[in-house]
């Protein structure tokens, strides 16, 4: 698989337990910490120059050679499957209702994919009623194509050229599941909003420092993309709102 930073983690310690081998494709620019812990998972980690598009074409030309399984995001059916753990989990902590809006950082985008497959098929079982949340967005200014293209009204994602951002995670140029993630934002009647490097970190320092929760770039993206939805009025104080941090967590803000 191809991978911006947690994914590729994941399916080295997965593997470690499963007892077989796994092939990681990261950009040389990934943290070193997340390369670290891939290789500690005993993962076969393959650093190239460029982006995780790059990673991408280079997994799938290794899984038609070898014989391997791709397991890069949507090309394997189980990704969203669990990422609908997201959803299900903040309906059963929120008592079973949903809030008003979802901020979401965004890469891959599986995760808002997973959350409004789950909140739909919530609705239809009858364990959740009344309005499904609003979905919104963030990305890195510097990283940004699923903004640009629900801006625009494009039904898919223009590739991002030369794609920077420190936050790792959101440095996904060409997300292989951007009609679905724009399908699910105007669904939802949601949106999309891009912060800079700078306005992500200072809000993930100020997670840190008023509230000690130690939050990745990406969920300082996610912050600071809520506070720019609260100053255009987006959303309002009387919004009951999710901040997720990044696949693996969420912060709830009342």
């Amino acid at each position: 698989m191809p991978t911006a930073g947690n994914a590729g983690v994941a399916l080295a310690a997965y593997a470690a337990r499963a007892g077989v081998p796994a092939r990681v494709y990261a950009p040389a620019s990934t943290p070193p910490t997340i390369l670290s812990q891939i290789r500690s998972y005993g993962g076969d980690l393959v650093l190239l120059d460029g982006h995780i598009g790059d990673c991408g074409a280079a997994a799938r030309a290794y899984a038609a050679a070898s014989g391997a399984v791709d397991v890069s995001t949507l090309r394997e059916p189980y990704r969203i499957e669990g990422k609908k753990t997201l959803g299900l989990e903040l309906a059963e902590q929120l008592g079973w209702t949903l809030p008003e809006a979802i901020v979401y950082p965004t890469g891959g985008g599986t995760g808002l994919i997973g959350m409004w497959k789950a909140f739909n098929e919530l609705i239809a079982a009858g364990w959740v009623r009344g309005t499904l949340p609003r979905l919104y967005t963030v990305q890195a200014a510097g990283c940004a194509p699923v903004v640009q293209a629900f801006e625009t009204g494009a039904a898919a994602c223009e590739p991002w050229p030369a794609p920077q951002t420190v936050a790792a995670g959101l440095r996904v140029p060409d997300p292989l599941g951007d009609r679905l993630m724009l399908r699910a934002l105007r669904e939802s009647a949601g949106g999309a909003v891009a912060v800079t490097d700078a306005e992500l970190v200072a809000a993930a320092r100020e997670l840190q420092t008023l509230e000690g929760i130690d939050a990745s770039p990406e969920g300082g993206a996610a912050l600071a993309g809520a506070i720019a939805l609260k100053q255009r009025g987006t959303v309002t104080p009387r919004d009951q709102i999710v901040i997720f941090n990044t696949g693996a967590g969420w912060l709830y803000r009342g």
